[in-house]
């Protein structure tokens, strides 16, 4: 296979729509998730993210990265409101609708209704889950900061609820999210079926890891 070798002028240079293609395809597969928020009047927002990651386990953090603040931020804005939000894993059967809730929706206008998914709404937790996610995290938003570098936002929120099938969650706290039906996103707009490999063992420095499954 031949190797094609971009410089930084060969970047810059690229048509703008061009170069976020190329740019948001190089950090491989992502995560495919709803972000669920509503405003104080319960007005629901849910868009599709795929910047949320891992930041620790014990307190139990998220981060997502939102785009700058320079035209309205539905999401944003109602995370800094109530201070809570929701992540769902998007599956295959629910991609076509994940994917619609990119359009630029009016404020008064929820993407639930658009694309046909459904808020689910937990006692004492304000923010909606998508009842048609198998895998369903509330947050509680514990810092926000802005990367001068580009003026998008970090959000890091703690996980204070998940909601998974019991089956997918095995004895040593591994979740299967593969056989939760979760899939995955390249670039901008590619979506992917994924296919375990299969799990390695804790690597240490005086032994080659073995496979456990």
């Amino acid at each position: 296979m031949s190797l094609s070798v971009f410089g930084h002028d060969d970047i810059m240079s690229m048509e703008k729509r061009y170069r976020a293609a190329f740019i948001n395809s190089l950090s491989g597969f992502k995560s495919a998730n709803l972000l669920g928020t509503c405003d104080a009047e319960r007005q629901t927002n849910l868009c599709m993210v795929s910047s949320a990651f891992h930041l620790g386990a014990n307190p139990a953090l998220m981060g997502v990265i939102i785009r700058p603040d320079t035209v309205v931020r539905d999401s944003l804005e109602n995370i800094r409101q109530l201070g809570v939000y929701t992540l769902n894993h998007v599956s295959e059967a629910m991609l076509t609708a994940a994917h619609q809730t990119s359009a630029r929706y009016p404020h008064d206008v929820s993407e639930f209704d658009q694309v046909g998914l459904t808020p689910l709404w937990r006692e004492r937790f304000n923010a909606p889950y998508v009842q048609e996610a198998a895998v369903r995290l509330g947050l509680v938003l514990r810092e926000e900061h802005t990367l001068a570098i580009n003026g998008t936002h970090l959000l890091i929120g703690e996980i204070c609820e998940v909601h998974v099938p019991e089956s997918c969650v095995k004895d040593d706290g591994y979740v299967d999210i593969e056989q939760a039906g979760s899939v995955a996103v390249s670039g901008l707009d590619s979506y992917h079926r994924t296919a375990r490999i299969g799990r390695l063992s804790y690597a240490k420095p005086d032994c080659f890891p073995e496979w456990l499954d």
